[in-house]
């Protein structure tokens, strides 16, 4: 990976270079940010250029024995970390088991998020981890002695997906590494790991893409076919997630699943406090126990109460007539313009507060269906503010 293949973000890649070039590259990294920007591809194409053998001012050559094995994420001095699912029946179960998988993810689809990893892995709707005896793994491949290259390089995506023991387990070779060792994390929400690990790395804050970056690479993308004010669109609307600009082109299923699911339950709960609707009641208790079936899944779960949350402070900030500040879709600002007004200053903190407790709890593995049911009711009361 180079860094002219990833999108935007020179100062992070001058950061880096510099660090190898002044020979001062830190032991334990924390890249963090939002989703689809790039981390992951960062922390490789900064892995591929400490070890190449003939790098310039500005990237790895591409083209020594170092970099062709790099090119194909397959250097022995090169590890990888990352949540997995365990199938069911199987005891035990490593990264190293599904590292062909993940390697071609990376290499063909450059920018994907966990739940399109867990789909390529799996086709159980499980929250995937880190699993405990990954820790073992950890140590043994870091206290072998590197094959070619000067620096073994582990990068571990997703830390905070790591299970608790696993992550304990980590602290001493975090505060004492073997001799030219480097941990790259790459995190998506650094507050849920362990304070222990965010104090013994270095963070790394990787920004939000310009709007003129995702365009421009929107309309590099050769699967695209897409006019200029398309690229731009997409582009606003990611709000400096390229991997967001490209869901909002797709209009994935999940999107449209978790927009047709935020309609229903405002739509019953507004009937249901208004107008005494009891009809709409008994949809919102179906509503809540369809949302609570094992067949969405706990990550789907997530995903929605997320995009409640920006569903939430979006029409909030529509009511701002303040167009600039808005991420809406097409279909999303439909619905809001008659909507948006029932957001305001007397229920949207609570709003949020709910949606982002019923986020936790599911986190938690709390009881869904009630966890649901909960939600409604609460929500139900908070529209007749």
């Amino acid at each position: 990976m180079l860094f002219s293949e990833i999108i935007g973000q020179q100062e992070i890649k001058k950061r880096f270079i510099h660090t190898v070039t002044e020979q001062r590259i830190p032991h334990a990294q924390l890249l963090r940010g939002v989703e689809g920007i790039g981390k992951l591809l960062l922390a490789i194409a900064y892995a591929q250029y400490i070890c190449c053998e003939n790098r310039t001012a500005s990237d790895s050559c591409g083209v020594c024995p170092s970099c062709v094995k790099y090119k194909k994420m397959a250097h022995p001095d090169l590890h990888f970390v990352f949540p997995i699912i365990k199938p069911t029946g199987k005891q035990s179960v490593v990264c190293d088991d599904y590292i062909s998988e993940f390697r071609k993810m990376v290499l063909d689809r450059k920018y994907f998020n966990v739940n399109d990893w867990y789909a390529e892995i799996s086709g159980d709707a499980k929250q995937g981890l880190i699993y405990s005896n990954e820790s073992e793994e950890i140590i043994r491949k870091l206290s072998l002695k590197t094959y070619e290259a000067e620096y073994k390089i582990m990068i571990i995506w997703l830390p905070e997906k790591m299970h608790e023991t696993c992550a304990n387990k980590l602290l001493k070779i975090l505060e004492e590494p073997p001799e030219k060792t480097v941990f790259l994390m790459v995190s998506n929400e650094p507050d849920q790991l362990i304070s222990t690990i965010l104090s013994r790395t270095q963070h790394v804050h990787v920004p939000r893409l310009s709007e003129n970056e995702i365009s421009r690479a929107l309309l590099r993308n050769d699967d695209l076919e897409i006019e200029p004010d398309d690229a731009t669109f997409a582009a606003h609307i990611g709000n400096g997630s390229y991997l967001n600009a490209l869901s909002v082109l797709s209009e994935s299923d999940e999107n449209k699943q978790n927009f047709d699911r935020f309609v229903m339950i405002m739509r019953l709960a507004w009937q249901v406090g208004n107008k005494k609707d009891h009809a709409s009641l008994k949809t919102l208790r179906k509503w809540s126990d369809d949302m609570s079936a094992a067949g969405i899944g706990r990550e789907r779960q997530k995903n929605f109460l997320i995009y409640a949350q920006r569903m939430t402070r979006e029409n909030f900030i529509r009511n701002m007539q303040e167009p600039d500040l808005n991420y809406l879709t097409t279909t999303e600002a439909d619905f809001s313009h008659k909507f948006s007004p029932f957001i305001n200053e007397r229920n949207v903190e609570d709003l949020m507060t709910e949606f982002a407790l019923a986020e936790r709890q599911i986190e938690q593995n709390v009881n869904a269906k009630m966890v649901f049911f909960d939600l409604v009711l609460k929500v139900i009361m908070l529209l007749k503010r």
